[in-house]
């Protein structure tokens, strides 16, 4: 009989693609292991998950609100409701292990399972824990970070710090830049600007760019802009009123390793999976990292990176008096360009989907 793994969580892409990319390790590993993943109702790993080829089981739990709001109300019950559906999602799918990632979704599954006696693995992707994962830890037989220090927030005898997981594709994206430039539509002689906001957008980076455009053209760039789908519509109307050909705006871009090949210096919001990219394609980049994230930890993400000289760190409040000028700043100075790069590239970790499978493998 197959060995079966459950993997749950989401909510941003974050959590969702080093989920995606466990699962395509240990299918690697193991061909005929059975993958089931359990997400939360409403949330995009309802798509991205079997966009990416897997089964996925959606759970009607939600987060608290942090202000006052009547949605809080119903918290209760859609936890009881989540907790009781994800032990029927046991009982049916009889997992060997289960995998938590982070993300609503994980907490109710993780919880059923190790009361059913399934051992379980925590994979925490940013430097400062989650409160689901934190929650999650005392039960876990293993607890996977991307960070040094990580005992902060878990038992150190459970702790393996092995990095965060990525898509196979950006471990070697420079021999992709051909590719890139026919499949983006760009010049294969201008410097490129590449913005993303992480897989929701982000306003602040948006607006400051959209202020910037002119500038940036006038400078001789040419920019490849992932909007989020709140912004998709205003980006394009500014180009269409700029009449160039030198900016490709897109809501989304699936095709994160060309969009890594083509790029000369990239802007970021500083979550996991993005810091993570960024240190395997080992490209200068600009981080801005989302104020409200949880505890700050975009901030702490990125602050990693700055003490190493292997990012720029604008913040959030300052974006649009300082991101276009620094931007101008750095894709002209090569010499800092590959200061940058140098330094990015010795914190990447090209192995860590594999090591954790490993991880998840020993449990079962």
């Amino acid at each position: 009989m197959s060995k079966r793994v459950i993997i749950s969580g989401g909510g941003t892409g974050g959590h969702i693609y080093p989920a995606i990319a466990i699962a395509n390790a240990l299918q690697q590993q193991v061909p005929d292991l059975e993958v089931l993943f359990v997400g939360a109702l409403g949330k995009m790993e309802m798509e991205k998950v079997p966009r990416a080829g897997y089964e996925i089981v959606g759970l009607p739990i939600v987060g608290i609100k942090r202000e006052l709001s009547l949605d809080n109300l119903a918290f209760p019950f859609k936890l009881v409701n989540s907790l009781s559906k994800a032990r029927q999602i046991i009982r049916d799918f009889r997992p060997d292990v289960a995998v938590g990632v982070g993300g609503f979704a994980s907490g109710p599954l993780l919880m059923m399972a190790s009361l059913a006696g399934i051992p379980t693995l925590i994979q925490e992707q940013n430097s400062y824990a989650g409160i689901t994962n934190k929650l999650l830890a005392k039960r876990a037989k293993k607890i996977c970070v991307a960070y040094p220090e990580m005992e902060a927030f878990f038992p150190k005898e459970k702790i393996a710090l092995l990095g965060n997981p990525v898509r196979n594709d950006i471990v070697d994206v420079s021999s992709k830049r051909k590719a890139g430039i026919v499949h983006f539509g760009l010049s294969d002689s201008d410097k490129t600007l590449f913005i993303m906001g992480g897989s929701l957008g982000a306003r602040s980076i948006n607006e400051s760019i959209d202020a910037g455009l002119g500038k940036l053209i006038e400078a001789g760039h040419q920019v490849l802009w992932q909007t989020g789908k709140a912004y998709i519509d205003t980006a394009k109307a500014a180009v269409e009123k700029l009449k160039t050909n030198k900016i490709k705006v897109f809501e989304f871009i699936y095709e994160m390793d060309l969009a890594y090949a083509v790029s000369d210096v990239v802007i970021s919001r500083a979550g996991a999976l993005s810091v993570s990219e960024l240190c395997l394609a080992a490209k200068p980049a600009i981080l801005v990292p989302y104020p409200l994230a949880s505890e700050d930890h975009q901030t702490k993400n990125a602050l990693t990176l700055v003490s190493q000289q292997a990012a720029l760190l604008i913040r959030d409040s300052r974006a649009k008096e300082d991101l276009i000028p620094d931007v101008l700043a750095l894709m002209s100075d090569i010499g800092k360009q590959e200061e940058l790069k140098t330094n990015i590239r010795k914190l990447a970790r090209p192995s860590a989907a594999n090591d954790i499978a490993l991880e998840v493998l020993k449990l079962i």
